[in-house]
């Protein structure tokens, strides 16, 4: 095959990947869903009618009007102004905390992989220890150890979530330093750096792109976990999960306080589960279920 063909097929291969992806209707809805989740992360000081953080205790626990969409809560702060700014919060936690787990997995699990020996055997028990424990339990234990605020969750959930990087890094790179390029290359004086970097985890994007997609939701629903117990992110810091701990008191006569935040939840997780699985079947085939 010559180059140019290599080329023309590398391009098929990739226009086939982008039907297959948008061309579901659901797929493409859950990326509609997404990118309007990003746009209003984003602008959330152009589309927030009010400061989240703004008291008015005159208005507290207000039904939703003309001019409070969502209605207040008991501080008479606007809740629809706290949804839009909470999502910045999810939506950082879950691109900090994977990219902290995707650089820590992603390192291990490729040395552990292409040397074997003692780094892997080390390596994979590190693994398990790590994942022994209930992740929930895990989150809390480290969040108990140092504090609650933001940074600290994006730590304790890349701490959390390394490992599924490392065990499928390492899988993949196992089998690619077997392959004749790689082979080539360490033949040609090439160093362990250059044929890592160069030549195997390049082949490995795809499942590294898909684990990311589908982690940020798993990284938002454990970040409204350990906000709404109280040791995530802190008041007046808008947060779903903090809202709707705050709103269980009041749900008997003011259900709209806990029912916005919580819909902001089931709705942007399952749109990042639904293209995640888009992505997967696309990109990697092998990790069809």
């Amino acid at each position: 095959m010559t180059d140019g063909e290599f080329a023309d097929s590398g391009r098929f291969c990739q226009l086939r990947q982008f039907r297959q992806i948008f061309g579901n209707r659901l797929v493409l809805a859950a990326a509609g869903v997404l990118a309007a989740f990003v746009f209003v992360a984003a602008a959330a000081p152009l589309i927030a009618p009010y400061d989240p953080a703004y008291q008015s205790l005159a208005d507290s626990l207000q039904g939703p009007s003309r001019a409070h969409l969502l209605g207040t809560d008991e501080f008479g702060r606007d809740i629809l102004s706290r949804i839009v700014y909470g999502a910045r919060i999810s939506l950082s936690v879950g691109l900090v905390s994977q990219a902290i787990a995707c650089c820590i997995g992603v390192l291990l699990g490729a040395l552990a992989g292409y040397y074997g020996g003692i780094a892997d055997t080390v390596i994979s028990r590190t693994m398990e220890i790590f994942s022994a424990f209930p992740e929930l339990l895990f989150a809390i234990g480290i969040m108990f150890v140092l504090g609650p605020g933001v940074i600290n969750v994006f730590i304790a959930l890349g701490l959390l979530s390394w490992t599924s990087y490392a065990r499928l890094v390492r899988g993949q790179v196992m089998q690619l330093r077997e392959t004749e390029y790689a082979q080539a290359c360490v033949v040609c004086g090439g160093s362990d750096t250059r044929v890592i970097l160069r030549h195997l985890l390049p082949n490995c994007f795809s499942i590294i792109i898909v684990l990311v997609t589908l982690g940020i939701p798993g990284a938002i629903l454990t970040e409204a976990s350990l906000s709404y117990i109280g040791l995530g992110v802190q008041p007046p810091t808008a947060s779903w999960g903090q809202m709707i701990s705050t709103a269980q008191q009041y749900i008997s006569f003011y259900p709209y306080y806990s029912v916005a935040p919580g819909l902001a939840i089931v709705v942007t997780v399952l749109s990042f589960n639904v293209f995640g699985d888009g992505l997967r079947d696309a990109l990697d085939p092998r990790l069809r279920e």
